[in-house]
């Protein structure tokens, strides 16, 4: 017990925390504002606890948390505007805390260390819960798993990316009691293989090993394991950070020694050039959602593009000239992506081509109805004298011979 009770006080000393300047740095989009953020991306920063952000952050709509090094979802009940969370790959082992989110809309907890799916019951008041994702946890791999998900949480509409039909649905329903009895087994037989693991770990105790000798060894995935090879590693960077401090950063080259302009993503952002259309080339940024536009400055030329976003530089040459005049540029208000539309300088629309064939030449002719004065023979009010008049008219030949009735 003292064993554990010293390597828990050696693990808090070392611990990432979630300080006001980092949440500073990362809100650069919002000019440093943290009051009224609205997106926050806290990744790869080796966070092993969740703080502060309920006081400090309270706006936050999108929150990234994925690969750190957090076991336990909390402190985020005041996070009333929250919609979308992603704690993908890191050591959480329990869903819990997020019943005050009342906002939530997607929640993203890929390849963590959830055993207990019993837990998921918890997300039941999240009514506005869509879209949950648990792909790489130990509960996945429980004899119906899916089935227990779709059947506690009805305002799911996908689950692991994967729609969820009404059929499936009311199958869920119907067989929840038997899938409750084989959900609670594996849940047993996992909480042993883990009370097992944690006990192999404590006498096998990496954390005394070299690092050459630690990575030559084959460790079990765990919590604690993910948390050791993190800490190592961020012990690598930092003696080789030590080595490289007095070397100067490499400069950015935009063009090279003939003045060519040059593909350059400084700024890591992600992008789609499209040339399909004969007429023009479309650019496609996804620019940081809440990122202010005044923070991105758009230098176009006809040979290429530079767009500086937060002083990082992202530059893209062109195959052919553009009309520079005739570019437009517009910001996307839902995604924030940034879009330009560049009409290509050479582009000559297509003529059609008409086939002069005179024989094939139509005029058009109008026809009129002629109106003649009625006739006689037409007027039915002298229909009998009409009769009279044809009789008058007929002459008896008398060679032609009476007819016979038989």
């Amino acid at each position: 017990m003292c064993i554990q009770r010293q390597v828990l006080s050696i693990n808090l000393s070392k611990m990432v925390l979630i300080t006001e300047e980092l949440v500073r740095k990362k809100s650069e989009h919002n000019e440093g504002i943290i009051g009224t953020l609205e997106e926050l991306s806290l990744h790869q920063e080796d966070i092993e606890k969740i703080e502060h952000l309920n006081n400090w952050c309270k706006n936050l709509q999108i929150l990234y948390l994925q690969a750190n090094q957090i076991s336990k979802i909390e402190n985020l009940n005041k996070l009333k505007q929250l919609q979308y969370l992603n704690l993908a790959i890191n050591n959480i082992e329990k869903i819990e805390n997020l019943e005050r989110c009342e906002s939530l809309n997607k929640l993203d907890l890929t390849l963590n260390f959830i055993g207990d799916l019993e837990s998921v019951k918890n997300l039941k008041r999240n009514i506005h819960l869509k879209d949950l994702y648990l792909t790489g946890n130990p509960c996945c791999d429980y004899k119906g798993y899916r089935e227990y998900v779709i059947a506690h949480l009805q305002q799911l509409q996908s689950l692991d990316i994967k729609q969820i039909t009404k059929s499936e649905r009311i199958k869920a329903q119907q067989r929840l009691k038997e899938v409750e009895e084989q959900i609670k087994s594996c849940q047993t037989k996992y909480r042993k293989f883990r009370e097992d693991q944690k006990v192999r770990q404590l006498i096998n105790d990496t954390s005394r090993l070299s690092d050459e000798e630690f990575w030559k060894t084959v460790g079990e995935n765990s919590p604690e394991t993910r948390l050791e090879i993190a800490k190592r590693q961020k012990k690598g960077e930092q003696s080789s950070g030590a080595v490289t401090e007095n070397i100067t950063k490499r400069t950015v080259r935009l063009f090279n020694k003939d003045g060519i302009p040059l593909n350059v993503n400084q700024a890591k952002l992600n992008f789609t050039f499209s040339d399909e259309d004969p007429e023009h080339f479309i650019l496609d940024v996804a620019l940081y959602k809440y990122l202010d536009t005044n923070l991105v400055d758009v230098d176009l030329q006809p040979i290429y593009v530079k767009l500086t976003v937060k002083g990082k530089i992202f530059q893209i040459v062109f195959a052919e000239e553009i009309h520079v005049d005739k570019s437009s540029a517009q910001r996307s208000q839902t995604t924030g992506h940034l879009v330009l539309k560049l009409p290509r300088l050479n582009y000559k629309p297509l003529k059609k081509s008409i086939h002069k064939d005179e024989n094939l030449k139509t005029e058009k002719r109008v026809e009129y109805l002629e109106v003649s004065k009625p006739k006689e023979d037409m007027d039915f009010s002298k229909i009998v004298e009409n009769i009279n008049k044809k009789k008058c008219d007929f002459v008896d030949n008398p060679e032609v011979p009476m007819l016979e009735y038989a």
